[in-house]
């Protein structure tokens, strides 16, 4: 986790960072497509580590850190593809990643 946060502020000290688009809503059409694919991501890594044998500790935070890994790994492929790295597409995955968490252990038996 921690090697993830240093290698996001790391990028982003070398070349120019691309240029913000003009709208970058908050509710757009892209930030349910994070927080849903976010919250799948999130819930089928806890189903695996517990069919795995994991602790459902273990396997909520083995699906956290798949969760945000996917998340950061995708704002950096758009940053190397010319586009942006949103913080609000990030802050949708950790919202998805978080929802399925909470309903995952609603859930537990």
């Amino acid at each position: 986790m921690k090697f993830a946060l240093v290698f996001v502020l790391w990028s982003g000290k070398f070349g120019a960072p691309p240029e913000r688009p003009r709208e970058d809503p908050w509710f757009g059409k892209d930030k349910l497509y994070h927080f849903v694919g976010s919250a799948a991501i999130q819930a089928g890594g806890h189903a695996l580590g517990r069919s795995a044998g994991l602790s459902y500790r273990d396997a909520a935070w083995t699906a956290a850190g798949l969760t945000l890994s996917v998340g950061v790994a995708k704002e950096l492929y758009d940053r190397a593809d010319g586009r942006f790295f949103s913080w609000r597409d990030l802050a949708a995955d950790v919202a998805g990643g978080g929802s399925a968490a909470v309903v995952v252990r609603q859930l537990r038996r």
